[in-house]
């Protein structure tokens, strides 16, 4: 975001407003630049075919199988800010595609697992060796336990949002 945000917070001042609570605007800054990266992560996946017509989700939905094994639809919809609904869907489109497939769950009759077709683990691994291809040509001046220290923050802060949201309902 814009580089006068970034100081130590003594007498920082957005606008006409003084600042009041220093951590409360890292936080802020934080956020906004998260939401300001998420929309050009986003931007790259679309040019470079990482995200594809059915959006982000079905990168993150394969990945979810490839880590974890067969889940079912509502399984994975707790997993994301995302309706059960949405998941059926892109399930439902993943296994058109011949990606996924629906597979008898001996825990539960009516909810069936879905996992990954050869074809949808191959698949995984060129969209994921793609993204580490990516990756591994970004932040040549960051420390790796930096990088890992900030994404334990962003995700204990993800983990905050997630249960605020909860408790509104």
């Amino acid at each position: 975001m814009a580089s006068a945000r970034h100081g130590t917070g003594a007498g920082l001042r957005t606008g006409a407003y003084p600042i009041v609570d220093s951590k409360a605007e890292a936080i802020t800054e934080l956020m906004l630049d998260v939401a300001q990266c998420f929309f050009r992560i986003r931007a790259l996946g679309q040019k470079t075919g990482l995200i594809t017509s059915w959006g982000g989700g079905a990168f993150g939905f394969m990945r979810s199988l490839a880590l974890l094994g067969p889940l079912t639809v509502p399984q994975i919809a707790q997993m994301r800010p995302t309706s059960r609904q949405r998941m059926q869907r892109l399930a439902d489109e993943l296994a058109a595609e011949g990606l996924v497939e629906f597979i008898d769950n001996p825990k539960h009759r009516r909810s069936k697992l879905v996992q990954l077709t050869r074809k949808g683990d191959a698949r995984y691994g060129e969209l994921n060796a793609q993204l580490l291809a990516i990756a591994s040509t970004m932040g040549v001046a960051l420390d790796e336990a930096d990088i890992r220290k900030t994404a334990e923050i962003v995700r204990q802060l993800s983990d905050d949002v997630k249960v605020r949201s909860e408790r509104l309902g």
